[in-house]
């Protein structure tokens, strides 16, 4: 009886589910053995691991690499396992409230603050967004070279593609984003393979180091790699898109089931986007460590592969060409995720329900703008553009911690969660993330700023 209280009441004050269209369509079995069950609850976990190797981590993996070598894998590392901890957390809320975490949010805050936490979020969502047209836009210019403006524009024709992939089925949203995550793992598997990285050098990385703390240039880079890797906007998505599977909510059992199943194909996930995360890292170190030349940019990249003074006797085109393909992937991946993100927190903070089509275009439309007003201003220089990547870090470093406490709270509560709130050691060891995150992002807030001033 409690359980159906609670349905309805989370009914009410939601406004609707998640996501509505997509919200409990997929089937699972319901007494089919351990893989099969796995099989069909994976799939979210990809959509938010797109999050974590998306082209705003590419860069500072690769420079992380080729300033510092092997010695910053242990801050990927490290992401990861945070990374994990926060959308078990998020995955979790979603599952057993039947709220995603923008909605959950808006009813313990009301309207006006809804309305706040809405902008805020919505910018950290087109910051994020920023990242994956620019590179898909340089993606397109550097295979088949159209010009950066009209590259830019015909990301907005993504929106339509999800449109059509949502009326076929939530199914084959999360096939296409494997697909291309494997694509991803695929080129630089290859890439790091033929550069011949020192491995006894990659294992003794992943081992945390003082030279972290007491180097200066080392610890601002590691925490560009943090910034970049743990993402407020995965955190709103897993909590709407874990509704996605049809499950009894009257039943604990099948409730504990998804949450058990969906922190798997999480994990799972989020394993891989730490191997390409890793395999980015490497790269940088095992091909232009020593180097100084600079590859701060897409464009830098694609060219470094191509140049035998840089990379050796294994600079070939094909290793560019690769490069570009993998960047295109990364890019439409972002943009599908991206989407149904602000389409959450749209939904969520300002319970604002209208058409679908429409739905997606406003979000999209946020995203471009800016970047299309860059590229008009400096006549489609690259270095402009992919100037905004650094700048649009801002307000992910912002939005993190107005994501993260929310969701920290409302896991820890009893009255809501139930039996499935955290245990003790899960709540403080998120509380002590949540702190030391939210540190780190101003300290990385300032020193992106500090030049301007």
């Amino acid at each position: 009886m409690e359980t159906k209280e609670k349905k309805s009441s989370v009914i009410k004050y939601a406004n609707g589910p998640s996501l509505e269209e997509i919200n409990s369509t997929v089937d699972v079995p319901k007494n089919a053995g351990f893989w099969k069950t796995l099989l069909a609850y994976s799939g979210p976990g990809a959509l938010v691991a797109v999050g974590y190797m998306d082209p705003g981590n590419w860069i500072t993996s690769i420079e992380g690499g080729s300033q510092f070598k092997y010695k910053l894998l242990s801050v990927v590392l490290i992401s990861s396992l945070i990374a994990m901890l926060l959308q078990y957390m998020a995955a979790k809320l979603g599952i057993v409230t039947q709220m995603d975490l923008a909605q959950a949010t808006r009813h313990h805050t009301g309207k006006k603050m809804g309305i706040v936490l809405w902008v805020t979020t919505e910018l950290a969502v087109m910051a994020t967004d920023i990242a994956e047209i620019i590179g898909s836009a340089v993606a397109l210019e550097l295979l088949f070279k159209i010009p950066l403006l009209l590259g830019v524009i015909i990301t907005i024709f993504d929106v339509m593609l999800l449109l059509v992939l949502t009326k076929l089925g939530f199914r084959k949203i999360e096939a296409i984003v494997v697909t291309l995550i494997a694509v991803i793992l695929l080129v630089f598997g290859y890439e790091v393979l033929i550069s011949d990285p020192n491995w006894g050098e990659v294992i003794a990385g992943y081992f945390p180091r003082t030279e972290l703390v007491t180097n200066g240039s080392m610890l601002t880079l590691a925490l560009g790699i943090v910034g970049a890797t743990v993402m407020p906007h995965n955190l709103y998505l897993h909590s709407a898109i874990s509704q996605t599977r049809k499950i009894n909510h009257d039943d604990e059992k099948d409730v504990a089931k998804a949450v058990k199943f969906a922190a798997l194909d999480s994990n799972i996930q989020l394993t891989m986007a730490f191997v390409i995360n890793s395999l980015l890292l490497i790269l940088g170190a095992s091909l232009f460590f020593g180097h100084s030349e600079p590859l701060g940019r897409f464009v830098d990249l694609y060219n470094a592969l191509d140049n035998k003074n840089i990379v050796g006797a294994i600079a070939s085109p094909v290793l560019s060409v690769l490069f570009a393909v993998a960047l295109l992937a990364s890019g439409q991946n972002s943009t599908i995720t991206g989407t149904l993100t602000g389409e959450v927190v749209m939904e969520g903070f300002l319970h604002l329900k209208m058409p679908l089509w429409l739905r997606r275009v406003v979000t999209r439309g946020l995203a471009v703008l800016p970047v299309i007003i860059c590229v008009i201003i400096y006549g489609g220089q690259e270095s402009a553009v992919e100037g905004l990547l650094l700048y649009s870090q801002v307000f992910l470093s912002i939005a993190l911690p107005i994501s993260m406490i929310p969701l920290t709270i409302f896991t820890s509560d009893k009255k809501l969660m139930g039996k499935f709130v955290n245990k003790k050691w899960i709540t403080i060891l998120a509380w002590i993330i949540t702190i030391v995150l939210t540190i780190l992002n101003f300290r990385l807030i300032f020193e992106t700023l500090a030049p301007l001033f």
